[in-house]
């Protein structure tokens, strides 16, 4: 099966060419529909801009919430120790039993008791902070085969590390946000000076079927909410688009949403389904076009990156 994201975050090398773009712009406010990583925002923040971040993926928002709208709280060795405890002891049957589909019968276990002990944390910073280095956790369980699985270290011992690590939250005395919104409602109603939009790669594939779903299912807690999740992104840029017709309607009708937002910086893969020069023409048709930027990765990743501005 093929995995990709649903809300695409860029490679490095990506993001160090997005974030030379945006230092040419001047703005005090940006917002952004689809931050997924939140990699993008957290840079954005320290530069001193209020950011509003966005994503209709609940691990995503979540994210944002550790990265973009905390700017103090950080996790205590008690809350560390209570988010751990007894995090290897299986009970009567997994709450969460999706996990099953991704992990084998003890990682389950431990992340099925984790997610039971940062909901008791008492507030939604904290949990953030917690999910965002569970999921953390989860992707380097994930990265490890056969082959290599000795060679792993106890997922405890591995959060522990990761929040050791974790860099102090950044307070840029600004009243950053993070939503969980429909891209397009999180857009009309946002106040911003740059709208800036990575725009979602063309998919074929379901959501449930992608590289993140099992962060979803983690944050949420099961994995019976894909076809309400899929129902209510039909129609709109994210979902699965089968033509470069049907996406760029996509793609004006969200642009139309932030009418309001004096610049724009959107981001673009260009690999082949869809040219820069059609991005360009469909923006073009709703404000003057300013500069375009591109920067050659196709011996990397075999696409192009680009960035219109408008």
């Amino acid at each position: 099966m093929a995995l990709s994201n649903f809300s695409d975050s860029p490679p490095r090398g990506w993001l160090a060419f997005e974030l030379s773009i945006l230092r040419r712009l001047q703005f005090r406010s940006v917002a952004d529909p689809f931050a997924g990583e939140a990699d993008t925002c957290a840079y954005l923040k320290r530069w001193g801009a209020r950011v509003a971040a966005n994503d209709t993926a609940h691990w995503a928002f979540v994210r944002a919430q550790a990265r973009v709208e905390n700017n103090a709280v950080r996790l205590s060795e008690s809350d560390v120790q209570a988010v751990l405890d007894d995090a290897y002891v299986p009970h009567h049957r997994l709450q969460n039993a999706a996990l099953r589909r991704w992990f084998g019968e003890t990682d389950a276990w431990w992340f099925d008791n984790v997610r039971a002990n940062i909901e008791k944390l008492e507030t939604p910073a904290k949990r953030a902070l917690a999910f965002n280095l569970g999921m953390s956790v989860g992707d380097y369980a994930l990265s490890f085969d056969e082959e290599t699985r000795e060679l792993r270290q106890p997922l405890s011992r591995v959060f522990q590390r990761l929040r050791d690590s974790e860099p102090a939250p950044f307070n840029n005395r600004q009243r950053n946000t993070a939503t969980n919104k429909d891209a397009r409602d999180f857009l009309a109603r946002e106040q911003a000076e740059l709208l800036f939009m990575r725009l979602p790669r063309p998919s074929r594939q379901y959501a449930r079927d992608t590289a993140h779903a099992w962060r979803e299912e983690w944050v949420r807690g099961g994995g019976d909410f894909w076809d309400d999740f899929e129902h209510a992104r039909e129609g709109r840029l994210g979902a699965r688009s089968e033509t470069r017709r049907q996406y760029l309607r996509h793609v004006e009708d969200l642009l139309n949403a932030a009418s309001n937002m004096p610049a724009w910086a959107i981001a673009h893969t260009d690999d082949g389904f869809l040219s820069t020069e059609e991005l360009v023409e469909t923006i073009r048709r709703l404000r003057r076009v300013g500069t375009i930027y591109t920067k050659d990765f196709t011996e990397l990743a075999g696409a192009r990156a680009v960035i219109v501005t408008a």
